[in-house]
């Protein structure tokens, strides 16, 4: 059995005729083209930067009931979001996969391999070349997949997770980035111009006039040791010695070069683009960009991840029951000492952490019993406060009017 057997031998397709989906902004159909975004050294590297923050997320089954209690769900599918969501992955290799394709394409897919009693037994995304959307005659929306080895297969949109940015004109689909063509061909466009200007440094360097008649022949040859004796690097005096038969005029060579700021302004409309900065994708961030960057970029594809994965691995009466997939990372990881220090003396107090979680933050290996939270005794909770306030006021002897004690 191929891999593609493997994958979808379970898919169910749409029982009898389908026909392609009616929309009501745009078309019904997803081709996979980024204009060559993507070999683009600039708009690489962002794309990269992001999707490696992003295949840091950490997805996990969490079941919520109605006293706001949040536990643990099911061990397999918190296995297959955190480790081996496939055979041929790992938890990070799918979710890189899937924001590149999400920040490359605008439009991320990944399909939900269920078994027969409907549990998820893997996750593959899926990076097909053309994509229609059909509907079967119950008016069931499928996704008729093409992918470049001519292959195809027909999923159920509700085993597809849908990733979408730009989410705009179109009623499925995120809109391609048309926008982003200009700021592209201006970066080819420079590329070009740095080679074009140290090719043409390295060509005429001067003219060699004969001043009598010379076949074209000869004059090849004269050309052709002139070079060789003393344009090369092994005349090391730098000094050419011609007859009055020739004159050997130098060439100036001023090449174009480009100016930097304008190539930072480039950079700058791509980076912008994408939500992301220089410092993050060089790696010279602070805590202050990774907050920004965090909550602007990762952030809100967090969420979308959440949501989209919640509504397809759980059925409506499974989720009313509290059942999510929450994508969530530890923030506090890229900020400084002297902040996750401060961090902790304010909240360790409260009782808000617990001790193992005070060592996670400080990037070190739990304790035994670590689970304990300590609390200060200067505070109390409202319930004991006013226990001890009531107890307080019951002791203390009453006055009258004129301030005279009374019984």
């Amino acid at each position: 059995m191929n891999i593609f057997s493997r994958i979808f031998r379970k898919a169910k397709p749409p029982e009898g005729e389908t026909e392609r989906a009616e929309i009501l902004g745009g078309g019904n159909s997803f081709s996979a083209w980024n204009g060559d975004a993507y070999a683009n050294d600039i708009y690489r590297g962002a794309v990269d930067a992001i999707a490696r923050n992003v295949a840091k997320l950490k997805g996990s089954h969490v079941i919520r009931y109605a006293d706001h209690d949040r536990t643990e769900g099911d061990c397999k599918i918190n296995r297959l979001l955190q480790i081996e969501p496939n055979p041929y992955m790992s938890a990070f290799d799918m979710l890189y996969k899937l924001a590149t394709h999400y920040f490359l394409y605008n439009n991320a897919f990944a399909f939900l391999q269920k078994d027969e009693q409907g549990r998820l037994v893997g996750v593959y995304p899926l990076n097909a070349v053309h994509i229609d959307f059909v509907t079967d005659a119950a008016g069931a929306l499928y996704c008729d997949f093409l992918f470049s080895g001519g292959k195809s297969v027909v999923l159920p949109y509700a085993d597809v997770i849908h990733l979408r940015r730009n989410f705009n004109s179109n009623d499925l689909l995120g809109d391609r980035n048309e926008a982003l063509e200009p700021a592209l061909q201006l970066a080819h466009t420079q590329n070009e111009g740095i080679i074009s200007a140290i090719n043409s440094g390295a060509t005429l360097r001067g003219i060699l006039k004969r001043t009598q008649l010379a076949n074209v022949e000869k004059l090849k040859d004269i050309q052709e040791n002139f070079i060789k004796d003393y344009l090369t690097i092994s005349n090391n005096g730098g000094i050419a010695v011609i007859d009055n038969a020739s004159e050997y005029i130098p060439l100036d060579n001023k090449p174009y070069t480009i100016d930097e700021k304008q190539l930072q302004a480039v950079k700058t409309k791509i980076y912008d683009y994408l939500g992301i900065s220089e410092a993050i994708v060089n790696s010279s961030y602070d805590e202050n960009q990774w907050a920004a960057f965090y909550e602007s970029t990762i952030e809100p594809l967090a969420v979308q991840f959440s949501l989209e994965f919640t509504r397809k691995i759980f059925n409506e009466r499974e989720r009313a029951f509290g059942n999510s997939i929450l994508f969530e990372s530890g923030r506090l990881q890229f900020s400084s000492n002297a902040t996750k220090v401060n961090l902790i003396k304010e909240l360790m107090p409260y009782g808000l952490l617990t001790i193992n979680q005070a060592l996670e933050i400080l990037n070190l290996p739990s304790v035994e019993d670590g689970e304990k939270r300590l609390q200060t005794l200067n505070v109390v909770s409202a319930d004991e406060a006013h226990k001890y306030q009531m107890a307080k006021a019951g002791a203390e002897p009453k006055k009258g009017a004129a301030g005279n004690e009374r019984n």
